[in-house]
């Protein structure tokens, strides 16, 4: 690096990173408990937390994913006065899957593909499955009638809410 070359934000203080994506966690935690009921479509929501979530695994790899999953996932628990870990395990599970997807410098080019929805998608699956499974007692609903509902369908509207994030990566690739 040339001596007289001014380093971005980011470059002198890495940390930064971190504390921006706290940041958006207890945003979107209150914008789940306070406006995504508006937008559910028979009780099921997009977890926007979970597609932070993977966004963080693919971006800084799968080990900062698990802490983000954790701590989302924990955040959430308190913010939704849900049983208190439930969220944390779910989408700690979930972003140890989008680990998986982390490729170092192609993290940009993952989530501006489709690739970023099919990990959203895989980890959508896994969470969804391994959150309700603490919720659904066997007399309540059938698997059948559970998988629809909160494996597939809530998966599916996960990865919708999916599709933004990657749209709006994929325009700023195609620019530069």
């Amino acid at each position: 690096m040339p001596p007289f070359q001014e380093k971005s934000l980011f470059e002198t203080w890495p940390a930064l990173r971190y504390v921006i994506y706290a940041i958006i966690a207890l945003i979107l935690s209150v914008l789940h408990v306070v406006f995504l009921s508006l937008i559910s479509v028979g009780s099921i929501t997009p977890d926007l937390l979970l597609v932070l979530c993977v966004w963080i695994a693919i971006t800084e790899g799968q080990f900062i994913g698990i802490f983000a999953g954790f701590g989302c996932g924990l955040l959430f628990d308190v913010v939704s006065a849900d049983v208190l870990g439930t969220n944390a395990l779910a989408k700690t599970l979930a972003a140890f899957i989008g680990g998986y997807f982390y490729k170092e410098k192609l993290a940009d080019r993952t989530i501006g593909s489709y690739r970023f929805i099919v990990a959203v998608f895989f980890c959508s699956m896994v969470h969804n499955l391994s959150y309700f499974f603490f919720y659904v007692r066997p007399t309540d609903i059938t698997f059948g009638g559970f998988f629809l509902k909160y494996g597939i369908a809530s998966t599916f509207y996960t990865c919708v809410a999916a599709l933004f994030p990657m749209l709006i990566k994929a325009q700023k690739l195609s620019r530069h």
